[in-house]
């Protein structure tokens, strides 16, 4: 019943967010009379979609679900007064909530009014299943996704040339993962070499649950007015995060970006110059994104390595060689030292894409097990 409530909670995905992920399974006895999940933000949780379905049939009933149940206002009542009022016998909760509002009291009212409630049923995928709320709601960072594509003889680019390598069914999938995130982001360099959207564009209507903001790192707000992203900043928000303390040019470059609709956010410049990369996602954090794809160059890539914030990547192996017309590694700037003191990745799932290899790397760097996406 749990691994049902599990399978429910990720039909919120991309629509709830900032809010986790969690479904809900109301049994009397062997029999399934209610099921719910969290469906959008601001909507009902997936226990009282389970409640509403149940009806009378609730009561003495056992309700499985994904997360501990609220028990303070919100957007919507607490669950736990819904839970008691509808005179269940057993609550069975596959994980505690870490958001400090709830995290045990939601349990404890349940208890204390001496209702039966187990805890930690499927544990570990259920974390696993909210590891983007989790981390943002525990250090106010998103949760970061790299993603790259590479030929077989570990090139992303043919001497400076922009060009395919990944296979069309791979562009699709990226696309489908981009409608389910909160943001996209990229450095200036990928801006000024290629000129892209950045939009989510999958083929079915349903793989677009959200609409990412375009994110790019731009030290002296270089972005052109007549790039893509800076004309369409109006319809879909674009941010550039530049350095704080650039000059004067870098001022009236700001200016004219803002007159046309792009949001500009000042970060210190880190010790190594750029931009301190862990403040960028304070700022993205403070914005309600739980969840960040990176499709930067080698040089972007290498920053988040270097400074151990990534938790997931996202490998699109192309069966294609480059040989010496190849130039550049995927990831680049990463100190010996560094490289050194960053532990294996795990590798979480092989698939074939197409004609290529979709590796799915779980960062240990990073402390966070992979985000789910069917």
């Amino acid at each position: 019943m749990m691994r049902l409530a599990l399978q429910l909670a990720r039909r919120g995905r991309g629509r709830v967010e900032p809010n986790p992920l969690v479904g809900a399974v109301l049994c009397r006895g062997r029999r399934i009379v209610g099921r719910g999940w969290h469906g959008e933000f601001g909507g009902p949780h997936a226990e009282i979609n389970a409640l509403r379905m149940a009806g009378g049939k609730a009561r003495g009933g056992t309700l499985y679900v994904t997360l501990e149940p609220c028990g303070h206002h919100g957007k919507t009542g607490p669950c736990t007064e819904a839970i008691l009022a509808a005179s269940l016998q057993r609550v069975v909760v596959a994980m505690v909530d870490p958001n400090p509002l709830v995290c045990g009291r939601g349990i404890r009212r349940l208890r204390n009014a001496g209702m039966e409630v187990c805890t930690g049923v499927c544990q570990v995928e259920a974390q696993r299943l909210n590891r983007p709320f989790v981390k943002w709601i525990t250090t106010g960072r998103p949760y970061v996704i790299l993603k790259w594509a590479q030929t077989i003889d570990g090139c992303v680019e043919s001497r400076g040339k922009s060009q395919w390598i990944s296979s069309a069914a791979s562009r699709g999938l990226v696309h489908r993962l981009r409608g389910h995130v909160d943001a996209v982001m990229v450095g200036i360099g990928t801006v000024l070499q290629d000129d892209p959207r950045l939009t989510a564009r999958p083929k079915k209507a349903a793989d677009l649950r959200r609409i990412p903001r375009r994110v790019i790192l731009d030290s002296d707000c270089r972005l052109p007015l007549t790039s893509r992203l800076a004309r369409s900043a109006r319809s879909v928000p674009v941010s550039v995060f530049y350095r704080r303390g650039s000059g004067r040019a870098a001022v009236l470059r700001r200016k004219r970006l803002e007159s046309h609709g792009v949001q500009c956010l000042a970060v210190a410049p880190a010790s190594e110059g750029g931009l301190d990369i862990r403040q960028v996602l304070q700022r993205l954090g403070g914005m309600g994104c739980t969840n960040l794809l990176v499709e930067g160059g080698p040089k972007v890539l290498g920053a988040f390595f270097q400074a151990r914030l990534a938790d997931e990547a996202w490998v699109f192996i192309a069966p294609h060689l480059y040989g010496d017309a190849g130039g550049r590694r995927p990831v680049e700037g990463i100190a010996p030292g560094v490289v050194a003191g960053i532990r294996s990745a795990e590798i979480e799932q092989v698939r074939r894409i197409g004609k290529d290899i979709l590796l799915r790397l779980r960062l240990a760097a990073g402390g966070a097990k992979p985000m789910g996406l069917k």
